[in-house]
């Protein structure tokens, strides 16, 4: 909800005293006082109100499965293409291979071919 430190609400308090003055403070408390309470009651009363309207059926429903916050995008498109059947198996075309070149024997005490460049 409001995210107030104690040091926060000190210094509105010191704020308060200085510029409503120490004879009108208590009145304007008292205000404050009543506000809260009446948007307190008016909150429940929106709380009751909501239930008697939807009914029995929706009270054993967990909201906080409908909070915007917690859903990933990339998750829920990932499930939404492997919902409806699984994906086919890519087809792998086999590897073209070069014509193999024929063997060639060296004779006896003959020496390997070597190139000077590719080493």
């Amino acid at each position: 909800m409001i995210d107030i430190s104690v040091e926060k609400v000190a210094l509105l308090l010191i704020i308060a005293v200085l510029v409503l003055g120490p004879t009108k403070l208590p009145e304007y408390a008292r205000k404050l006082g009543r506000l809260i309470r009446e948007l307190r009651r008016m909150a429940s009363g929106a709380q009751e109100k909501l239930r008697q309207e939807l009914g029995p059926e929706f009270e054993d429903i967990d909201w906080r499965k409908m909070d915007p916050r917690q859903y990933d995008p990339r998750r829920i498109i990932r499930e939404a293409l492997l919902e409806d059947e699984p994906l086919p198996e890519p087809v792998v075309p086999a590897p073209v291979q070069p014509p193999a070149r024929p063997v060639v024997r060296l004779a006896a005490g003959q020496k390997a071919p070597f190139d000077d460049e590719s080493t």
